[in-house]
């Protein structure tokens, strides 16, 4: 039996909306309801996505959303689940009878999810993963926010590989519960039957965003004929409007002006309860990349310059506008009102909106494109974007760790060196470090090899086979330093999978990556450093000193103590020169 509570703290900020749709609660669920004519959709949106996981045990709320789908099998129904950084979305279109037993079959499932299916959902979200691909916008998130919140969507789902039964039933019963849950129907009431019973709970805010950009605005090199902007915007109608703004501006300059791009286009996306993702893409063939980019950057001077046509402004404004001309508009705005309710962000009516739309000036959007390239992160198929007063991404960690010297067997210019704080990859370009105690995950293989990703997404991959002397002892200190929660067992592999010693050939630098390796380096710290240069001068004038002192004294006995420990302090500087170049440190100690 359906059952309809009055929890008014759940629904106070429902109230404006009073008329344009109707709310109550069904089974502590807050619920929303506008009617539509024709079969009845459903949606029950939880609070948690992606952004809520670690890597180790990313993809377990999109595993929990496949097993509360199982049972339902085939079906007539047109429904579906979705998991996305922030939420999960469970909907359903379908006549009553229909839409009661979807939604009925999905709580039964997640009261109690079918266990014996884990490990072939595991194996479904693997296939469903490869089958994706890498877009050209994949490797945005890891390069603003690490490998962490809301960078994880730029990662494999390493918790459909080891996950246990218990993880998996936690999840479910702390997120997936009626207390972080919005249920919206598009019917002029709530169907009989509906049975949502779900554990208790509390409502999870949207996670804190973690940064791994020094500073802003900042850009990387990615592929050839993609140019990839993103920025964080407080979430404002007027950001909104500055979104079709510059989607508009783009096509205009970049397509029909210049002929350099056949897409342009621009994205406005709510990110968590105050603030959104501003998304613009443009390709470009080979020979127009140059001028592709300088047409982009072109286009954001105008608008930060506030050069922008009221024709502009009107267009933009007109389009946000359209959504409220067309019929039945409760049940239209059911999705986004849900949304809003559940993360917390401010709920307007229709004709709020509207009024905020027509207020949005030209000064406005000046005030947010200012705001957007200060916080932007540029990807770029060309040589790089400072001319434009952008800084490049780091590429490397700013220092590295002391420890054992494993020299590459592939690469007299790299070295590896494993310490008690971390690891420590040494490159022609500089260092790339992962410390122990900000490692997001480590995988693991039978054969020894270890992939260490650290929070801020820089990652050195352990081959023992690529190394020097890199025993078993040293793998245990890996192991025994890595925190428990962060271990990913993989499985083994065949042996002809097993890297072996390439011919040498010069090093390509290595960037944070989910697993594979970028087409540029990440990073700021060089070889050749101010330590190095004085340390190298001290030992090319140290000699010189220690001739014209043996020269000037042979005839003193005294004479001999000294020169001895000028020779120890020689060996010394030439040894501190050699571990500068290499490392970063002046010794290695072991």
């Amino acid at each position: 039996m359906t059952t309809h509570d009055t929890s008014a703290t759940a629904l106070d900020a429902l109230g404006v909306l009073d008329g344009i749709v109707r709310h109550t609660t069904v089974h502590g669920i807050p619920t929303l309801f506008a009617p539509r004519p024709g079969e009845i959709t459903a949606g029950l949106v939880f609070r948690v996505g992606h952004a809520d996981e670690t890597l180790p045990t990313s993809g377990i709320t999109h595993l929990v959303e496949h097993l509360a789908l199982y049972r339902l099998g085939l079906s007539d129904l047109h429904y579906n689940g979705a998991t996305a950084s922030t939420y999960t979305l469970f909907h359903v279109t379908g006549d009553e009878d229909a839409v009661v037993t979807y939604l009925n079959s999905v709580c039964e499932a997640l009261r109690d999810l079918p266990m014996d299916r884990l490990e072939t959902e595991k194996d479904l979200l693997r296939t469903e993963a490869g089958s994706r691909g890498k877009g050209a916008l994949s490797q945005m998130p890891l390069w603003r926010y690490g490998a962490q919140g809301y960078g994880l969507s730029s990662y494999e789902e390493h918790g459909t590989r080891t996950l246990t039964p218990d993880q998996v039933r936690h999840w479910a019963e702390t997120r997936f519960t009626r207390d972080n849950a919005v249920l919206f129907l598009t019917a002029d009431r709530v169907p009989d039957g509906l049975d949502l019973t779900l554990p208790a709970g509390r409502r999870f805010p949207a996670p804190a965003p973690s940064s791994a950009l020094p500073d802003t605005p900042a850009y990387l090199r990615g592929e050839d004929g993609h140019l990839v902007f993103t920025s964080v915007l407080r979430r404002s109608t007027a950001a909104a409007v500055f979104a079709e703004v510059l989607g508009r501006a783009l096509f205009q300059d970049l397509r029909q002006k210049g002929g350099y791009s056949y897409s342009a286009e621009a994205d406005y996306s709510p990110r968590d309860t105050d603030f959104a993702t501003l998304t613009a893409y443009a390709d470009a063939l080979p020979q127009k990349q140059d001028a592709a980019v300088g047409g982009f950057v072109d286009v954001f001077a105008r608008l930060r310059a506030g050069r922008i046509e009221q024709a502009e402004l009107d267009s933009a404004r007109g389009k946000l506008l359209k959504r409220y001309d067309v019929p039945d508009l409760g049940a239209a705005l059911l999705p986004s009102y849900a949304l809003s309710l559940l993360t917390g962000h401010r709920i307007l009516t229709p004709e709020q909106h509207r009024a905020e739309l027509e207020a949005v000036g030209v000064a406005d959007l000046r005030e947010v494109a200012r705001e957007a390239w200060d916080g932007g992160l540029l990807q770029v198929p060309t040589r790089g974007a400072d001319w434009a007063g952008l800084t490049a991404a780091p590429q490397f960690s700013p220092s590295g760790v002391s420890g054992t010297l494993h020299p590459s067997l592939e690469d007299d210019d790299v070295t590896l060196i494993i310490g008690e704080a971390g690891v420590t990859l040494s490159t022609p370009g500089g260092l790339v470090t992962v410390r122990y105690d900000a490692c997001a995950a480590m995988t693991t293989r039978p054969d020894g090899a270890r992939c260490l990703t650290g929070l801020d997404g820089f990652q050195v991959t352990v081959e023992p086979t690529l190394f020097g002397d890199v025993t078993a002892e040293r793998i245990a200190v890996l192991d025994k330093a890595v925190p428990a929660a962060a271990l990913v067992p993989l499985p083994a592999r065949p042996a002809q999978e097993i890297p072996q010693p390439r011919e040498r050939t010069a090093p390509a630098p290595r960037t944070p990556a989910d697993g594979s390796q970028q087409t540029e380096g990440r990073g700021s710290a060089g070889r050749v450093s101010g330590h190095f240069v004085f340390v190298t001068a001290l030992a090319t004038l140290w000699p010189v000193l220690l001739v014209t002192l043996l020269v000037n004294g042979i005839q003193e006995p005294s004479i001999r103590l000294p020169v001895i420990a000028g020779c120890v302090l020689e060996f010394w500087l030439l040894h501190a020169a050699r571990n500068l170049y290499r490392t970063g440190q002046p010794t290695t100690p072991q």
